[in-house]
């Protein structure tokens, strides 16, 4: 088979595509015929500089495409299954950037019929987090579902990046009113295609204001990309006990508290990354995300707020250019057949 392969840390220029013998299944693992593989900024954070762990590892967390054979203790009914996958090199050396991968069975979510599987390796990394994200506030929901969320108001912050677009939507399939924040008129398209009801661009004059207006007793949630730079308004629009739910810091801004202001307001910071999460809150995340996608509420594509940027195979490393050159929509690699 064909796969991308890195065996030390660096640039993009690391990645090489080579061949490599068919992977076995192991017990209690499949092996998965890729054919979508997800890039995320993580998967470019491990390359460039992450602990190798292996001599020689297949980068990408996430992918989608379809079971072609089983390991012990695997039910054999799951072969021909379609799947999206998440974590698949989360602590292994085989990663989505190949023809074939061997994943742990649980690792490979059955995908509806009627799903692509450009959205299925958009799930993994930023449906996941966004739904920890959504979790985590003092009085809940520690579950996902229409209603969940019912009175809520959710500021995704960035809310036209990919996490930002899955919190958009799985606080609008909850039933939360949802407001992304925006660097401008074409993000702002992408927030509300997303299903966001407001978009406030956070460069204007006053977007506290504006969001006090659409939310006068304060934001319940924050999902935070950036919260060095984006504190001082999360703290403006926050209500009492809302919860700062921060999974990034874009721009590595540093952050000082006020713990005073803090107090009085009862703020909850969680910070967030799905390997530490535990496995209790990762198999919750699975089921209501994995819900969310039969209800047809996590959509991609242009129409639906996520471009789509895609590369071939042997192109694995100019995808990773183009995240880490902040590309706007989800960076995919197509893996021939």
């Amino acid at each position: 088979m064909k796969a991308v392969i890195y065996r030390g840390s660096g640039g993009p220029g690391v990645l090489r595509l080579v061949d490599r013998d068919l992977p076995v299944p192991g017990p209690g693992e499949v092996r998965v015929r890729v054919a979508v593989s997800g890039v995320n900024p993580a998967d470019v954070q491990a390359r460039s500089g992450g602990p190798m762990g292996f001599p020689e590892i297949t980068p990408h967390l996430d992918g989608a495409g379809v079971i072609d054979a089983v390991g012990a203790g695997v039910d054999g009914s799951r072969g021909g299954e379609r799947v999206w996958l998440f974590m698949a090199a989360a602590g292994r050396p085989t990663g989505t950037a190949a023809e074939f991968t061997v994943v742990p069975a649980d690792r490979a979510v059955p995908l509806p019929d009627g799903v692509g599987f450009d959205a299925g390796a958009a799930l993994g990394v930023p449906a996941l987090t966004a739904h920890r994200a959504l979790t985590v506030a003092e009085d809940g929901p520690r579950r996902l579902r229409p209603g969940a969320l019912d009175g809520r108001t959710v500021l995704a912050a960035g809310g036209a990046g990919a996490v930002g677009h899955a919190v958009v939507q799985l606080a609008r399939w909850a039933g939360a009113t949802v407001i992304g924040t925006v660097s401008g008129p074409e993000k702002a398209r992408l927030a509300t295609a997303a299903g966001a009801h407001h978009a406030v661009d956070y460069r204007a004059d006053d977007p506290a204001a504006e969001i006090r207006d659409i939310a006068p007793d304060g934001v319940d949630i924050v999902a935070e990309v950036a919260l060095g730079a984006n504190l001082a308004l999360d703290l403006a629009v926050l209500r009492p006990r809302g919860t700062i739910s921060t999974y990034a810091n874009v721009g590595g801004g540093p952050v000082e508290l006020d713990v005073v202001r803090n107090m009085v307001l009862n703020t909850r910071f969680q910070f967030l990354v799905l390997y530490t999460a535990g496995p209790e809150a990762r198999a919750a995340a699975v089921e209501d995300v994995a819900a969310a996608v039969r209800d047809g509420a996590l959509p991609v594509g242009e129409e639906h707020g996520l471009p789509l940027l895609r590369f071939p195979l042997d192109r694995t490393a100019d995808a990773h250019r183009a995240v880490e050159g902040g590309a706007v929509g989800k960076v995919v690699v197509d893996v021939p057949s």
